[in-house]
């Protein structure tokens, strides 16, 4: 194996280390984290309060020596608190640009459904271009720029949906369930001593696993796993699938087939490969897919689930050998 895999490797596993000592369980949460962030993609991560989903990316920023920034969306926020705005200076006699907390490596958007479709929509730029547009000027952001978008699936009052067109922005939605009784039992032990998970985070328990700049070279070694061609045609077939399967209303976008591609690569990284089997692409089919489909109403009547859908799809389209 090359060395650049070889640090690939070694990074990804140094990095688990190290948020564990932070994050109680949530494995399957973990893992697609990295994967957005190796693939220099964007993620929704949803949830019910109280699951770590703002601690997760804040470890991520710590472990990786990224610099970070969040947003709380609110009704009442404007685009101008995220990307920033120009301020007259009476002493210069001139315009200075105060920048919004887009301009960081890792944004952590709290609760994004929380704000309207205006604000929402000043992240579309940010995410597709990773530059935004203030006062007719564009600002170039950092390469790496990722959003990390968080929503609570109970709680439908003060929200706003996110249009389809944002949803497709985000390569993955990762579902972080609660813990299971004997991680929730560990977080509960830790909770009445000196080691609670916010103490580990803010003390030097946790060691980047990174130097600051190094991350960009870890990502290019993605660029080594080998993918065979006819898994390239499977991902096509899968979401080509979604869009001709009675059930569905509105399938999945030649986005999804990028996201597939470049998150198996990631996962096959993530199990210490150097090259992409058919699993990686089927282990990653219901977090790129789920969240860009619709159903039609008739099916939806009738109790038939996305995840449903998802998984006659994977039975039909056949798997290369």
């Amino acid at each position: 194996m090359n060395p650049s895999l070889e640090k690939l490797h070694s990074t990804l596993a140094a990095t688990r280390a190290e948020v564990a000592k932070v994050i109680i369980g949530q494995e399957a949460a973990v893992e697609l984290t990295l994967v957005t962030l190796l693939t220099r993609q964007h993620a929704l991560i949803e949830g019910v309060p109280g699951v770590a989903k703002t601690l997760l990316v804040r470890t991520l920023a710590r472990v990786l020596a990224v610099p970070s920034g969040r947003v709380q969306f609110t009704p009442d926020l404007m685009p101008a608190d995220i990307t920033g705005t120009n301020i007259f200076n009476l002493q210069t006699n001139e315009f200075t640009l105060i920048k919004g907390p887009v301009f960081t490596a890792f944004l952590l958007a709290d609760e994004i459904n929380r704000a309207p479709a205006k604000t929402q929509a000043a992240l579309l730029q940010a995410m597709q271009e990773r530059q935004v547009t203030i006062d007719r000027d564009t600002h170039t952001l950092d390469p790496g720029f990722t959003v990390f978008a968080t929503q609570n699936p109970a709680d439908s009052e003060g929200t706003y949906p996110l249009p389809e067109a944002q949803k497709d922005r985000f390569m993955l939605k990762i579902k972080m369930e609660p813990p299971t009784r004997d991680d929730e039992l560990q977080l509960a032990r830790r909770t009445l001593g000196p080691d609670t998970p916010e103490a580990v985070l803010a003390g030097d328990t946790v060691q980047p696993a990174l130097a600051p700049g190094e991350l960009d070279g870890v990502r290019a070694a993605l660029g080594e796993i080998l993918l065979r061609d006819e898994l390239a045609a499977y991902a096509v077939d899968l979401v080509r699938a979604t869009r001709t399967h009675e059930s569905v209303q509105v399938g999945a976008g030649p986005r999804a087939t990028q996201a597939l591609l470049l998150g198996a690569r990631a996962r096959a990284a993530l199990a210490g490969r150097d090259y992409v089997t058919p699993d990686d692409v089927r282990g990653l089919a219901g977090a790129v897919l789920a969240h860009r489909l619709v159903l039609r109403p008739e099916f939806e009547i009738e109790g038939l689930t996305i995840d449903e859908v998802l998984a006659r799809i994977l039975e039909q389209v056949a798997v290369p050998r």
